[in-house]
């Protein structure tokens, strides 16, 4: 198709690349999500279905969730007791085309639009965490919300760099470099945006609010190598945390890291 026409090549190629992964058997509905009320919000005639917990004593303060590419609100189970029990109102949806919501497609701009229309039908929201392709999402959802240096903003393993996802794309799938012109020029008509834009090193840079940014050194999924320039800037507002062994799906998993992303969203509440 790249011989004939680079553009329709390049339609092809960006189905491709926003559709999740198939074949994989229903996860078992976690116990914590039978006790969590069912709420949804629209998104371009797309039903989006997600879940809200209520704490017992409210703190008053909102936190999303954002799982990441071929993944699903479940992964996250171990999140919902530790942060109701700090006073946090829980929110998770499924992103489009992935577990309970409707949709085929899904894109950082997809997935962002979602995020900040979870504000607008459910928030303010006051922290957001975010793993892989949803801590990108989150990120740029997070830059576009009024007030944000006074939310605070957890990134797990995130898809730092669009490029770099794009990049490796095409190794799997190779096409001239007519094709790959095609397909930037595509992603900048539908989204208004260069694949450039599509940067959590980018967004962070641009905060002030507090962020802490988890990521594996041994992540083959979304390289450390991306993050590295990053931790030689002058970013105060930004805590890194590097982990070792654990990978780019074990990283959110660990007790530890649990923990210690409840203790951030929990700190200096007032």
């Amino acid at each position: 198709m790249g011989l004939v026409s680079p553009r329709k090549a390049a339609e092809m190629a960006y189905r491709i690349f926003c559709t999740p992964y198939a074949g994989k058997t229903p996860r078992k509905i976690p116990p914590v999500f039978h006790k969590a009320e069912k709420i949804a919000l629209r998104l371009n005639a797309l039903t989006i279905r997600g879940f809200r917990w209520i704490p017992e004593h409210p703190n008053g303060k909102k936190i999303l969730i954002a799982h990441g590419f071929s993944s699903n609100a479940y992964k996250f189970e171990k999140y919902i007791q530790p942060l109701k029990k700090e006073g946090f109102e829980v929110l998770a949806f499924d992103a489009p085309a992935h577990g309970q919501s409707e949709g085929k497609l899904i894109n950082a701009y997809i997935y962002r639009q979602v995020l900040l229309q979870a504000e607008a039908s459910f928030g303010p929201i006051y922290g957001i965490m975010g793993h892989s392709l949803g801590g990108l999402a989150a990120a740029l959802a997070f830059e576009a919300l009024p007030g944000n240096q006074d939310r605070k903003l957890v990134l797990v393993a995130p898809a730092t760099e669009t490029t770099r996802a794009i990049d490796n794309f095409f190794r799997m799938i190779p096409v001239s470099p007519a094709v790959k012109q095609a397909f930037a020029g595509l992603i900048d008509e539908l989204t208004e945006h260069p694949v450039s834009y599509y940067s959590v090193s980018r967004v962070v840079k641009s905060l002030q609010a507090p962020v802490l940014w988890i990521h594996d050194r041994q992540d083959t999924i979304c390289p450390f190598e991306d993050v590295k320039p990053l931790l030689t800037q002058d970013l105060p507002h930004v805590q890194f945390q590097v982990t070792e062994g654990l990978g780019h799906s074990q990283v959110y998993k660990d007790n530890k890291i649990c923990s210690g992303i409840v203790r951030f969203f929990a700190g200096n509440i007032s």
